[in-house]
């Protein structure tokens, strides 16, 4: 075998190892074979249409990921993207402003999320467990406090437009923010704390490293990142749905950060990763709305999506150890 040949192989093992590799390849085969079947794809409303379909996911997953490194989820965060948009409207319309409105959103999703990481932390109650039920507590108070009807978001048009009405905004803030949380996970000490924490946490604890304050911090992170999601929403649609989000946002952004390499057994993940994830997932969905495939179908497409990254994670943790078992 020559040395150039072997260079290559190298070089393409040390890809395959890399965890966004393979799922980047998956999401370009797939915009190739939609773009194929269907000449409507590829055009700049339905790329437009598409961003709006991965914003959303996409910035929920951010938090999602560092919970899922923790050992940890949350599966209230749906609810929080529902209530966060009717706590600003009320407040504006209450004659405090929306900016207030924004910032005592903000405060009730950290809230919730300092509730779910005590109780889950402190109490020792699997977040499972804890999340379940601060799901149904806040879609009930949502409904009661909503009456069940959706309301005009406060602002004017200048403002939606800032907040995702106009073009690829909600889109430009979930790369925002997926920047910023990369480098929080990659290169700052909070999320080199949480990779130390969900990967061995009797070591963490023991080299000094405050679990809880980094679980429950996360469990914040995720309820502010779930607020500001159901708020830009809010203004790209225009009006508020109490029904908004729910179970459907937030097992569309964990299964974006399972897809994208993040392991459901804690200690490893990737926010690059979770952005292709729902990448993935807003091609597959917007591609099957333009082809009139059933909806139910979307379901069972994530469901073997979720199978195959695992078995595909499974598979790349072994060579990145170097074909160990």
């Amino acid at each position: 075998m020559s040395a150039t040949t072997l260079s290559f192989r190298q070089r393409g093992t040390k890809l395959l190892a890399l965890r966004e590799a393979s799922i980047v390849v998956v999401a370009l085969v797939l915009v190739i074979y939609f773009s194929v079947v269907n000449a409507n794809f590829l055009t700049g409303p339905n790329l437009q249409t598409l961003s709006q379909f991965i914003a959303p996911s996409a910035i929920i997953a951010c938090g999602e990921i560092m919970l899922l490194i923790c050992g940890e989820i949350d599966l209230s965060v749906g609810q929080i993207f529902a209530l966060a948009p009717f706590i600003m409207a009320f407040t504006d319309h209450a004659g405090l402003g929306m900016f207030v409105g924004f910032v005592f959103a903000m405060i009730v999703s950290a809230l919730v999320g300092l509730i779910n990481g005590a109780i889950t932390v402190l109490l020792k109650v699997p977040s499972f467990v804890t999340t379940l039920g601060t799901l149904f507590l806040i879609n009930g108070f949502t409904l009661t406090v909503s009456k069940g009807y959706p309301i005009n978001t406060p602002g004017g048009q200048t403002m939606a437009n800032i907040f995702g009405a106009a073009g690829y905004n909600e889109f430009l803030w979930a790369i925002l923010i997926v920047v910023i949380m990369h480098m929080v996970l990659r290169h700052r000490r909070w999320g080199l704390h949480t990779i130390a924490v969900g990967g061995n946490l009797t070591g963490a604890t023991e080299a000094g490293i405050n679990a809880a304050r980094i679980k429950i911090g996360n469990f914040m992170l995720t309820s502010m990142l779930g607020g500001i999601t159901g708020i830009l929403e809010a203004f790209r649609i225009g009006s508020t749905d109490p029904l908004a989000g729910g179970t459907n946002i937030m097992f569309l952004a964990v299964a974006s950060g399972v897809i994208g390499g993040t392991s459901l057994a804690g200690g490893s993940g990737t926010i690059i990763g979770g952005l292709i994830g729902a990448t993935v997932l807003g091609v597959l969905q917007d591609g099957f709305t333009l082809q009139g495939i059933n909806a139910f179908t979307f379901d069972m497409i994530i469901g073997a999506a979720i199978l195959i990254a695992m078995i595909a994670n499974i598979h790349v943790g072994r060579l990145n150890r170097g074909g160990r078992s």
